[in-house]
This record gives C-alpha cells, structure tokens and sequence, in this order.
C-alpha cells in the first residue's frame, strides 16, 4: 500500500468523527456562561428580595382581615401582652366570644424571612388601631416607621 497523503489523513479524521472540541473552546464556552451567571444572579436575586417584600405586604393584609374577625367576635383586638398567639389560642383575659384559632396550621405567623410579626395594640400612629409590622431582611425590631420596616 502507498502511504495517504496528509490532506487525505485529515479528511479521512474528519469523516470518522474524530474532530473535537480544544481545550481553547471549551474554556470559552465556559468563560461566557461565568459572565451570563454574573450578569444574570444579582438581578434574579434582586427579584425575590422585591417577592417576599410583597408577600410581606399581602401578609399583612390578611393578617390585619384576620385581626378584624377576631374583633368582631370578641369586641376588640388583642392586646399587645396577647400578641398575635390569640389568633392560635384563647387567650386568659377577658375574651368571650372568641371563636378560633383564626390560623389554619394552628401556629402564630411568621414573615417571609421567617421572624415573628411585630404586633402592638394600642398604635403608636395615628389613624390605626393596633400596629402589625415585619422587620424586614433585616429583622429590625423597633417601630413602624423605621426605615426597611413594612407596617400596616
């Protein structure tokens, strides 16, 4: 047999299926998906922060219906000694009429980052009657109106 020349040795590879990827190529490929993570996770992660500061206020809200229910049953809102734990259990004052637990799960809730709600009965503003607030991401504990707080 005569020996193949080099171009037909390079075209006999390439009809075999013996071409692949350099190591050149796949460190670009993976170079561009690095910057596409980079570019892309600080925006998704800015998203869900805005998610759960919603679902903060939703919560809120259906907590403050849920304050309202227990108001109408009982004749006025719980204390802040009783806190929101009277919405899961019969609080030892004074609530007759009290027809719970308001709470499905039978547990106090907690904020979308997982802490209690801040719940204060009388407010401290005016024009509300009992103050309910989430600390935040932060978990800040002092009253409505301090800044990354989200009250009723």
């Amino acid at each position: 047999m005569f020996p193949l020349p080099a171009q037909d040795v390079q075209t006999r590879r390439d009809e075999q299926g013996d071409a692949g990827f350099t190591l050149l190529e796949i460190l670009v490929v993976l170079a561009i998906l690095a910057l596409l993570v980079g570019l892309v996770a600080p925006a998704a992660l800015r998203q869900l922060g805005g998610a759960r500061n919603s679902v903060a206020h939703q919560s809120i809200a259906r907590i403050g219906t849920i304050l309202d229910m227990y108001k109408l049953d009982t004749g006025n809102y719980p204390g802040s000694d009783e806190g929101l734990e009277a919405l899961v259990s019969k609080p030892s004052s004074d609530a007759s009429g009290w027809n719970g637990p308001y709470v499905k799960d039978g547990k106090v809730p907690l904020d979308p980052w997982n802490h209690p709600y801040i719940y204060h009965n009388p407010s401290s503003r005016d024009g509300h009657d009992y103050d309910l607030c989430s600390g935040g991401s932060q978990n800040r504990r002092g009253g409505p109106g301090q800044d990354g707080m989200i009250c009723n």
